[in-house]
């Protein structure tokens, strides 16, 4: 590990970066067994973190075997739904209780501020937990009150239909919210009674071991949980394993459409939150002091990596010069640096792959004539700094429109009003979030109703809770995570009709 990332660590922290990272098996931390390991650096830097095992097939089989046998004859299998529940709440509470060292631990495998990294993936992963902890007991089927219209006549019957968990669940879990996004796919899993193999991201695979160790602490029985760290292999081979009952992935929609074939095998129920462009539409009539740190939170929360970000922002064009100009003067103001600093305010990307697409993007941009009033290059020497990089003078056809770029980049586009802003926003394969700015609450909801997108937020931006489902149209997914829709996703129906 570099000295730069070492100052001011928790002793925890440091404690778990001088061993290796190793796979969580059957309730053992065991070697990959090619025994081979791979680094997972400091993107602030540059610099090695830790070795990790390098998990392959082989681990995943092992793997999905071990949850196999968890799921059919474990005490997992005959365990009462409010011992699941107590379970489950405890990983809230031992997230909470170890807040510091999960964000430290985030910002060093991420780059994003340790702080925000406490506060939102740590502090709302603990809440996912707690939630879902609650749904256990609460998984119910109904009563059925069937004709039966070939039956006998006077023939009575007793109908009914019981929600049961799927067996066992495959995981793939993407790099920008590790820990958050385990959560949100491991807690609704577990509350439903199935098993879980996860696979994060090779990017950041440390606070999803660190978690392996809460569910051993936990007492959660051996199998239960599995985490085997490793690259697009691993994922490949957990998705097309035939002992696997469903699969779902975070991540890209490209990745997304290869885990649909992978699953084709024995037909398993996928899942898939995958990419965005999302559309940010900002009314003349919206509230200006408001609206603009809004807009900006909304593509560059996370350093512009994430999956809803705003990076299509659609201005009325009566204050399109005033307005973009107000946002590129914020982005300009915004304190770079790494995670650890608690006065950066954006970080690196995560890694040198990432910044080079970035990069390239930014190239492609201003080659296509697009003009950046702030930004548009790298910033300083070290590590993988982006620019916050405001674009206007664009087109719908410019790579920066149409693509996602998962970056700190913005382009901007004027729209008329009465010529609407609904088509141009929806001129996209993606569909996953959309965020409107306006004083008229009417028009809010014509707009929100418009949209093509899974999540609408009106004068906000980002506006998640763990009750509400959050999914995408188009090619942005299948299924809906968080909220109660996240237990449908690890259930599945029996009917039983009884002749009396």
């Amino acid at each position: 590990m570099t000295l730069a990332a070492e100052t001011s660590l928790h002793s925890d922290v440091r404690e778990f970066l001088s061993r290796p990272g190793r796979l969580l098996i059957d309730g053992q931390w065991v070697d990959a067994a090619s025994g081979r390991t791979f680094s997972t650096e400091d993107p602030a830097t540059g610099g090695v973190l830790v070795e990790v095992a390098h998990g392959e097939a082989e681990d995943i089989d092992r793997a999905v075997r071990a949850a196999r046998k968890a799921f059919e004859d474990s005490p997992w299998s005959r365990m009462k739904a409010n011992q699941r529940e107590r379970l489950i709440w405890r990983i809230g509470d031992l997230l909470t209780e170890r807040a510091e060292v999960f964000g430290q631990l985030e910002s060093l495998d991420n780059g994003k501020s340790a702080g925000i990294a406490q506060v939102v993936d740590v502090g709302w992963a603990a809440d996912v937990f707690r939630y879902y902890a609650g749904w256990a007991t609460k998984i119910e089927g109904k009563t059925v009150n069937v004709s039966m219209p070939f039956a006998p006549e006077g023939a009575q019957f007793h109908a009914y239909t019981l929600r049961e968990p799927l067996g066992v669940c495959g995981q793939i879990v993407p790099w920008n919210f590790p820990l958050l996004m385990a959560a949100w796919k491991i807690a609704p899993a577990l509350a439903a009674g199935n098993t879980v193999v996860l696979k994060p991201a090779e990017q950041t695979p440390l606070t999803a071991l660190l978690l392996g160790e809460l569910f051993e602490e936990a007492g959660f029985p051996p199998g239960v949980v599995n985490i085997v760290t490793g690259f697009g292999d691993a994922g490949a081979a957990l998705s097309a394993h035939n002992d696997v009952d469903k699969v779902a992935f975070t991540g890209s929609t490209e990745v997304g459409k290869l885990i649909v074939q992978a699953a084709g095998g024995n037909l398993k129920k996928v899942s898939l939150e995958l990419g965005g462009k999302s559309p940010n539409v900002v009314f003349a009539d919206a509230d200006f002091d408001i609206a603009v740190p809004g807009s900006l939170n909304a593509w560059l929360f996370n350093h512009g990596q994430s999956c809803v970000a705003g990076t299509r922002l659609f201005v009325e064009d009566r204050i399109f010069d005033k307005f973009t100009q107000a946002v590129a003067d914020a982005a300009s103001q915004v304190k770079i640096g790494p995670g650890l600093d608690p006065t950066s305010q954006l970080g690196p990307l995560v890694s040198k792959e990432q910044f080079d697409k970035v990069s390239r993007y930014l190239s492609e941009g201003l080659a296509d004539g697009a003009r950046a009033l702030t930004g548009g290059k790298r910033f300083g020497d070290d590590g993988y700094f982006i620019e916050p990089t405001v674009f206007v003078d664009v087109k719908p056809e410019f790579s920066i429109v149409r693509e996602e770029i998962f970056g700190p980049v913005v382009a901007a586009l004027p729209f008329n009003a009465e010529e609407g802003v609904t088509a141009a926003a929806n001129q996209s394969d993606f569909g996953l979030a959309a965020g409107i700015w306006t004083r008229d609450i009417s028009k809010a909801h014509r707009t929100a109703r418009s949209l093509r997108a899974g999540s609408v937020w009106i004068n906000q931006y980002n506006g998640f809770d763990t009750a509400m489902p959050f999914g995408g149209f188009k090619q942005s997914g299948w299924g809906r995570e968080l909220g109660a829709e996240s237990v449908e996703l690890y259930t599945q129906t029996k009917a039983v009709n009884v002749a009396l």
